[in-house]
């Protein structure tokens, strides 16, 4: 016997899937039933329900269905199961028939088609012979139906199409033929998945209905039958808990049996069944979750690995390949190359025999890549299976597979290539690791608008043998320049083996291609940033089979950085390539690259005189002069504070080109695109712009110069906006500081005035300006609680100072009488012009407003003050003259004495006591007879008010003179005083 004749059969060994058999479509002649069919089974993903799908003929004959027994009283079975059973159930005998029908709602003859479908229904279910099988029925129609509801007549006529072919609601289905046709299939595979698995209940509740009729003294074959059975429906229905645990009991039964010499071996070989079904890589599921819970991904990986190889003996490569596809990702990530080889092999054989392309070409590219670890032979066999495909044709079977898997394979992949769909795949490279590097780069990080933009391709193919690829492009953030950077075969050629006059788009084994791109950019992306979204190679032609190989980003696959690393680590031993040859690997990466403006030829020069003082029309001239060699057209200043800086700044800053006029509030901080006009070459133009800073502190100025100028750039004509700016710090300082006091005539500082009392005031400007300073006038204008005394002219009308000097002047005011006694009233403002004293341009005359300080007020009893010469003469008689003025409406009694001093001798009332009227005056005369030269010390007069005992002697004596100059003796005898 051959070993084949040992292996356990197909139909144990598979995944075991519902069985739904399609009628009414003609595969063959009609494209519209092509389509559908096509989209029932041609490359199904792992996430689809598992359903099985046979296209067979209306009246196809089914297996018939004996008759039900209704007692076993007297049965003996012959065995435990039929040989054919379970591929009975597999491939025979459908849990639903679907009968494809073409019927538009608003059919003309709707009548007559509505008829021949329910004769159709009616044939399917003869055709079944009494079976349990589901029928149902699916209208293909040319339009997009409407919402439910909103179509009375499809309501209607799908009503009336239910009760002529004794069909429940939820069996008839509707498919439109439109672009949208795989979204529709799923959905009706959903519903026919639900159908399939009511049906698969339905047998395993029959089944186990038979237990009551059963004893195990006749009957023991009977119960594993039935428990084997209920299993494998519960397989078929995808519950394989409950599948699990029907086996077991099945099991345990089996041990029950009493063998003899004619059962034996169907006993050992029902047993192998039900255990290979027990133990369908239980075992194996439950280790990956053990390893999974305390966190041991790699041995989770490994069992996995196993798992999908169980599966893959079993020839349920659906399962095999979802697994294996599942822990590569693991493996490519931690480059374990030996492994991946070896699972990437597995993984080619499993897409080859379902016949999966995309997978096929996608393990294709990764064995024959770098990343494979294949000897070459294998490699290069790999490689012609790939291009045959590519090519269209059925590739070779891989070794080592089942042969009757293949024979299945070969079919499928007949079908495949016969396929008149769509044969575009794309790959995203950077989930794999093809045989084809590439990197994308601009050759700079910026490039001005009037240089053309380039960009590199570096193309790399590690297989065995040259490949020719038919297309390169690389596409943009701004798809525009798309059609810029394309390289495509003209040659129409079918063979992707055939030689093309473009030879460099032939890629060499272990040699880089470089490939140079470039394009003007357009004006408006000026500031943009232009990035590599992805670039694409194509394999194939599109008259036959192609693959796309994307790299999103413009480079990178699943090994990339690794290679990057081993690159930067071995740069020291690399050896020198020619100047035409490239190493892929040191290739640095500049995936985006900035559209900047055209550097400017023209020159922005300023000219001002920092620091700026406030209030002052701060001026800075701004010379344009143009350096192109055309004209510069359209040329526009903006000048000002510079954006961004703080919001108290602009508030305080205000600029005019008008020099004549005071900025205000209404002015702002920035002029924006003042008009230039046209500048011919080596032309400038000089702009005054005038500044005021409220306050101080450190401003930053812009001065953005923009304009236009016509360019040629790879022959194409554009008009480039170019711009200059320039910015310029400047310090804005306090011109001067001014310091103000109130003194008496003694130059005394004064803390309050006194009514109808003359005082000082005193005004010190302090220059704290770098430059010159000519004050031109000041002014002192006094509220109506204040009065000047004399005419108040300005004292330091065209003085200039210079830093660190002062100025100073005073003026005489007194105080009306005030109400209530003491209060505290304003004094008014001190106004100053003043400006810069500049070589270079003419300044404007800046008023500068300085509010006066408050004084407190008081009135005063009794005012006194004194008449005396402005200096004296030792030995000479000095006539002074006191007045008393009582200021109430009381009569004052006043006492009077005369302190003496050693500096003089005096002549009258050295003490005296009188009585001064409301409002009257009384003076009292005294002859000072100075005895020493000098800066003397007058005798002093003491004043107390008896009505007034509040008011100090002290208080009085402030408005009195206290020292006085005496001089020596004059010769030649002149000894009068009006003589000196």
């Amino acid at each position: 016997m051959s070993p084949a004749q040992w292996d356990l059969p197909p139909e144990l060994c598979c995944r075991p899937m519902a069985f739904v058999a399609l009628t009414g479509l003609d595969v063959v002649y009609n494209a519209i039933h092509r389509a559908i069919w096509d989209a029932f089974c041609v490359n199904r993903r792992a996430d689809r329900v598992p359903i099985s799908f046979k296209v067979l003929a209306g009246d196809h004959e089914y297996p018939k269905c004996r008759t039900k027994r209704t007692s076993y009283e007297w049965y003996m079975p012959k065995g435990i199961l039929k040989t054919g059973w379970m591929n009975k159930h597999l491939n025979l005998v459908p849990a639903l028939v679907v009968l494809f029908y073409e019927l538009d709602w608003d059919d003309p003859q709707w009548k007559e088609k509505q008829s021949e479908c329910a004769t159709k229904v009616e044939i399917v279910r003869t055709s079944l012979q009494g079976r349990n099988t589901k029928v149902a029925v699916v209208l293909i129609q040319k339009k997009t139906p409407l919402p439910p509801g909103e179509d009375l007549v499809a309501s209607e006529r799908a009503a009336s199409l239910c009760g002529v072919c004794d069909l429940s609601g939820k069996s008839l289905f509707v498919l439109p033929h439109t672009d949208h046709l795989v979204g529709y299939i799923i959905r009706l595979e959903n519903a026919f998945y639900e159908h399939a698995q009511t049906y698969y209940y339905n047998e395993i509740r029959r089944v186990k209905s038979h237990k009551e009729f059963l004893n195990k003294t006749t009957h023991q074959l009977l119960f594993v039958r039935h428990q084997f059975k209920m299993g494998f429906f519960s397989e078929l229905k995808q519950d394989t808990q409950n599948a699990l645990r029907y086996y077991r009991t099945a099991y345990s039964l089996v041990h029950e049996l009493r063998a003899h010499e004619t059962n034996m071996l169907e006993i050992k070989t029902m047993a192998g069944f039900i255990n290979y079904k027990e133990l369908i890589i239980a075992l194996l599921s439950n280790a990956v979750a053990q390893f999974k819970k305390y966190k041991c991904p790699r041995m989770k990986s490994h069992l996995m690995v196993q798992m999908g190889e169980e599966y893959y003996h079993a020839k349920d490569y659906t399962k095999a390949l979802k697994l294996l596809d599942y822990v590569m990702c693991d493996y490519r990530t931690e480059r374990w190359w030996s492994l991946l080889t070896s699972i990437l092999s597995t993984a080619l054989k499993c897409s080859y025999l379902m016949g999966q392309v995309k997978d096929y070409i996608t393990y294709s590219m990764e064995l024959v890549g770098r990343a494979s670890v294949l000897p070459e032979e294998q490699k290069s066999r790999i490689e012609k299976n790939l291009i045959k495909v590519l090519m269209n044709e059925v590739p070779e079977p891989e070794p080592d597979c089942d042969p009757v898997s293949v024979k299945a394979a070969q079919s499928l992949w007949s079908d495949r290539i016969s396929l008149a769909g769509s044969n575009e795949l794309t790959i995203e490279v950077q989930d794999y690791v093809p045989f084809v590097q590439c990197k994308a780069k601009f050759l700079s990080p910026s490039f001005h608008i009037d240089e053309p933009v380039q960009l590199q391709v570096y193309v790399r193919a590690d297989c065995p043998h040259p490949v020719r690829f038919s297309k390169l492009c690389v596409s943009l953030s701004n798809q525009e320049y798309n059609q810029y950077c394309l390289l495509e075969d003209a040659s129409k050629g079918k063979d992707i083996l055939e030689s093309s006059p473009q030879e460099n788009m032939c890629l060499v084994p272990g040699k880089t291609r470089k490939y140079c791109f470039k394009f003007v950019a357009k004006t408006e992306d000026v500031g943009k940033k232009i990035e590599i979204t992805s670039v694409g190679l194509m394999l194939g032609r599109e008259t036959g089979r192609y693959v796309y190989l994307n790299w999103r980003g413009g480079w990178g696959d699943a090994a990339s950085s690794h290679d990057a690393l081993q690159a930067s680590r071995s740069f020291k031993k690399r050896t020198h390539l020619p100047e035409q040859q490239v190493d892929c690997d040191t290739v640095s990466i500049q995936s985006s690259t900035m559209i900047i403006s055209r550097v400017p030829r023209i020159s922005v020069h300023l000219t001002h005189e920092p620091p700026a003082l406030t209030n002052e029309m701060y001026c800075m001239t701004v010379t344009i002069q143009s350096e192109e060699d055309t004209v510069a057209k359209d040329i526009k200043l903006t000048a000002g504070l510079k954006p961004g800086q703080d919001a108290n700044l602009t508030q305080t800053t205000q600029i005019t080109q008008n020099g004549s006029e005071v900025c205000d509030d209404s002015h702002p901080a920035l002029l924006p695109d003042i008009p230039i006009g046209d500048l011919q070459p080596g032309q400038k133009i000089v702009k005054p712009l005038y500044i005021r800073c409220v306050s101080t502190g450190s401003r930053i100025f812009l001065f953005h110069v923009a304009y236009s100028v016509s360019a040629t750039v790879e022959g194409k004509d554009i008009t480039c906006k170019c711009h200059k700016d320039e910015t310029v710090s400047v310090e804005t300082v306090v011109p001067f500081d001014v310091a103000m006091k109130f003194v008496s005539s003694k130059f005394e500082h004064l803390e309050r005035v006194y009514v109808d009392v003359p005082f000082l005031l005193m005004m010190d400007i302090l220059s704290a300006s770098p430059w010159p300073i000519e004050l031109v006038n000041s002014d002192v204008q006094l509220v109506s609680s204040m009065t000047a005394i004399d005419q108040p002219q300005s004292q330091v009308e065209g003085v200039t100072l210079q830093t660190g000097e002062c100025a100073s002047e005073c003026f005489l005011l007194k105080c009306p009488p005030v109400q209530n006694g003491t209060t505290t009233v304003a004094s008014g403002q001190y106004i100053i012009s003043w400006k810069r004293k500049s070589a270079l341009a003419e300044t404007s005359v800046v008023r500068t407003i300085i509010i006066l300080p408050h004084v407190m007020v008081e009135n005063i009893p009794l005012y006194v003050h004194a008449e005396l010469p402005s200096f004296g003469r030792v030995r000479e008689s000095l006539p002074v003259r006191y007045h008393l003025e009582n200021r109430t409406g009381l009569v004052q009694d006043v006492e009077i004495s005369v302190e003496p001093s050693d500096a003089f001798m005096f002549s009258g009332l050295k003490q005296v006591r009188m009585r001064i009227l409301p409002g009257a005056e009384q003076e009292m005369m005294y002859n000072f007879y100075p005895l020493m030269a000098g800066y003397q010390l007058l005798p002093q007069l003491n004043i107390s008010l008896l009505r007034f005992p509040n008011i100090s002697s002290q208080l009085l004596r402030r408005f009195l003179p206290s020292r006085i100059f005496v001089k020596p003796q004059g010769r030649n005898g002149d000894t009068s005083i009006e003589a000196a």
